[in-house]
């Protein structure tokens, strides 16, 4: 049991972590740096990659059938874009309704939050008033007006979508590309990258990170898509308007820890605000949602996902901080996979102990997951074998 990991280089399998020097880290932070500055390019890149993680388990199943590899890459790829299509003309109609609707939604909310307003506007009136005084003890010269150089709005509109329809054939190229080629071509392109390892022992490692991010999605998607149902069938036995919308915002926020489920309870407490003009109403939706996620995050994700996510909460949140300031909201999507595949990458590392215990959580509580497995039916536990 005294192995010692750092130094076994007799596994063929495991990858080996190098120390960080000075001229490492500079590199990284010029790497950084350079993701930040071209975000643009690198996102739809990003995403693809995701996405072929997540779509490479059906080719590679259908790969065993003799079917070719961009055969079935091209089949599966249209059926994820047929999919994404579809969910998003779903919430079309409602969301347009609710944004035709906005004006006398707003004018709802101000009537309901009129003392909170008045507070407000007396803070504001007295930092005017202190900012009065200050002005008058201080008079400068009235600044000269700046007239900025505007657009016509048809030009606007046709540089923004050009980027959103470069980005779209972008992601759709590379992915292509990336699950017809499949491990086998990413392993033959970073073996030339990393040092002291061939390809078998990078494709061994990408197989791994492949498996592991496509499980943890696939039963994520599971237990959010109950989540969605479970969402739609409250708000309709409470009255909500579009029932089925907010259940299509919970299972799909989801995906994202923490500010998924957060943004989600913000949304439909506002949209009960609006609708309902009883304060119990208002509390029983916010209610409801949170005894549905409080059983989600507490007892359906730690017996179906287990140790996939067994990540430090302040990494995870940091992660999801810094991907949005980086990405936006494709950072913040890219952030939870991320941190999967480095525990992957560290757990087959031959110095990746500290890393993992870097990336752990502070009380694993052991005891509390093996007695939530004890409920998990044996056909379940060999399928997470």
């Amino acid at each position: 049991m005294n192995s010692t990991p750092s130094t076994d280089r007799s596994n063929p399998a495991a990858m080996h972590v190098r120390q960080f020097t000075a001229a490492k880290l500079l590199m990284l932070g010029a790497f950084g740096l350079l993701l930040y500055v071209a975000h643009r390019a690198f996102i739809p890149i990003a995403l693809a990659l995701l996405a072929a993680l997540i779509l490479s388990g059906p080719v590679e199943t259908l790969l065993k059938f003799r079917i070719p590899r961009s055969l079935s890459a091209t089949v599966i790829l249209i059926f994820f874009l047929a999919a994404t299509a579809g969910l998003v003309d779903m919430m079309w109609a409602p969301v347009q309704q609710w944004y035709s609707t906005a004006p006398a939604t707003m004018k709802t909310i101000k009537r309901k939050l009129v003392p909170a307003a008045k507070f407000m506007n007396r803070v504001e009136e007295i930092r005017a008033s202190a900012g009065n005084i200050a002005g008058a003890a201080n008079p400068t010269a009235p600044a000269a007006p700046i007239v900025a150089k505007t657009e016509d709005s048809p030009v606007l509109i046709l540089n923004a979508t050009r980027g959103v329809m470069v980005s779209i054939l972008t992601f759709i190229i590379v992915t292509l590309f990336l699950l017809a080629g499949g491990p086998p071509m990413c392993a033959r392109m970073t073996a030339a990258f990393v040092d002291d390892l061939n390809s078998a022992h990078v494709l061994d490692v990408i197989e791994k990170v492949r498996k592991e991010v496509g499980r943890f999605y696939v039963t994520t998607a599971i237990i959010n898509l109950g989540l969605g149902l479970a969402t739609t069938g409250i708000m309709m036995l409470l009255g909500m308007p579009t029932p089925y919308l907010w259940g299509l915002v919970a299972a799909t926020l989801n995906f994202i820890p923490y500010a998924g489920p957060a943004t989600t309870l913000i949304i439909v407490t506002l949209v009960a605000v609006v609708s309902f003009d009883k304060l119990g109403q208002v509390a029983a939706v916010a209610a409801s949602y949170l005894a549905l996620t409080a059983v989600e995050g507490q007892i359906i994700q730690p017996l179906f996902v287990g140790r996939r996510l067994e990540v430090n909460p302040l990494l995870i949140f940091l992660a999801l901080w810094f991907g949005g300031l980086f990405w936006g909201i494709a950072g913040v999507i890219l952030a939870t996979p991320t941190l999967v595949a480095l525990k992957v990458v560290a757990e087959n590392a031959l110095s990746g102990k500290a890393l993992m215990e870097f990336l752990g959580p502070n009380d694993p509580d052991l005891e509390r997951r093996k007695g939530l497995q004890r409920l998990v039916p044996p056909i379940v536990r060999k399928s997470k074998a």
